[in-house]
């Protein structure tokens, strides 16, 4: 008797090519909680998660390169577009941490505390109390102001936020966008409220004011020029460093948050107080990441070099643009602070984030 012999199925075997890609070992490769980056803490953040490689690099998990590009050959963030150079842009994180929910809940909380502001006033009859001289004074300077954050916001950050080599930082910039945007918005529905209230305030002479008044035609070529400025990190490192040293924070800090009071007037401090808090939240962040790069062991002094440079370039635009707006300091009634006073504590600001950074100081800030 012949035994039936088992008949043989051919299965594919499996074959394992043990891809590039796929070999290769991240941080928490064989943790149950996968991460394709490092956390800055023993955890990431959620701020991490939802920013961390959202922009795509090459260098980090794209080994066939980049996936697009520009028409004229470059990949989607060529780090051509800063002289400045990093051994890892992606070492930086935002301070703040701020990522999508946080910058809505932000600027929601600040909209609904300046209406509350401008409510109550409504309601008190408070512009009433205003003596015309501070009338004038504010429809025409905080007016003006208005058009210098709202160019920053649209024409440089709005600009230059997609131009970083890490979304980390490109997300950073849109906020600090957002933040002129939203607060150059508030100025202008303040100029509003000041129009329909019966106090005799001109709504439109800020314009007259911003496009022709000799005061303001330093901080308008000041902002005009920060906007042709084509390297990005020079665009972020002259707004936020230099200009909003020797020109934002002097104007909104040492002038209209200290005159404001004393001229019968609580609600614009409310105001303007919101926009310097936004400029200090961006301005810490601009300033870990400058420090960033001048203490890369690798690209350290060089990146000083050109901050320096760049330095040389901005401080006499930003230093003129201050001091033709010194007439404004002796208009209100009453005067609580000097020009000179207030242009010191501007140079001061600069020069302590200058030492943070450990770029020479220029001579144009140094004390006579």
């Amino acid at each position: 008797m012949v035994q039936a012999t088992e008949k043989q199925r051919s299965f594919p075997k499996p074959v394992f090519t043990d891809s590039e890609a796929g070999a290769l070992e991240f941080p928490s490769s064989k943790s149950r909680s996968y991460n394709y980056f490092k956390p800055a803490k023993l955890r990431a953040t959620t701020y991490e998660d939802v920013t961390f490689d959202v922009q795509p690099d090459p260098e980090r998990h794209l080994t066939q390169g980049w996936i697009y590009g520009f028409a004229d050959g470059p990949g989607g963030y060529p780090k051509e577009w800063t002289r400045l150079v990093c051994s890892d842009w992606h070492q930086w994180r935002d301070p703040n941490e701020e990522w999508e929910q946080t910058i809505y809940r932000r600027n929601s909380a600040t909209v609904r505390q300046i209406s509350l502001n401008l409510e109550n006033a409504k309601r008190a009859e408070a512009y009433v109390h205003w003596t015309p001289t501070w009338v004038r004074f504010i429809e025409r300077n905080l007016g003006a102001w208005m058009h210098a954050e709202n160019g920053l916001g649209l024409h440089v950050f709005t600009a230059v936020q997609r131009s970083a080599p890490t979304n980390m930082i490109n997300n950073a910039v849109a906020v600090a966008a957002a933040h002129k945007l939203r607060f150059a918005q508030d100025l202008a529905l303040f100029n509003l409220d000041l129009s329909e209230s019966d106090i005799g305030f001109d709504g439109s002479a800020h314009k007259a004011v911003w496009q022709s008044e000799p005061t303001w035609q330093g901080v308008r070529e000041n902002v005009e020029l920060l906007t042709a400025a084509g390297d990005w990190a020079e665009a972020l490192f002259a707004t936020n460093i230099v200009y909003e040293s020797l020109v934002g924070a002097l104007f909104r800090s040492d002038l209209m948050m200290q005159v404001s009071a004393r001229n019968g007037d609580y609600i614009t401090p409310t105001i303007v107080g919101t926009g310097e808090n936004d400029y200090n939240r961006d301005s810490g962040a601009s300033r870990t990441l400058f420090a960033l790069l001048t203490r890369d062991a690798e690209h350290g002094d060089a990146n000083k070099a050109v901050l320096g440079e760049w330095l040389a370039h901005w401080v006499p635009i930003s230093l003129n643009a201050a001091r033709q707006l010194q007439p404004i300091w002796s208009q209100p009634h009453e005067k609580v602070v000097t020009f000179a006073q207030s242009m010191e504590t501007a140079k001061e600001r600069l020069r302590i984030v200058l030492s943070d950074l450990d770029v020479d100081i220029p001579k144009e800030l140094k004390n006579d």
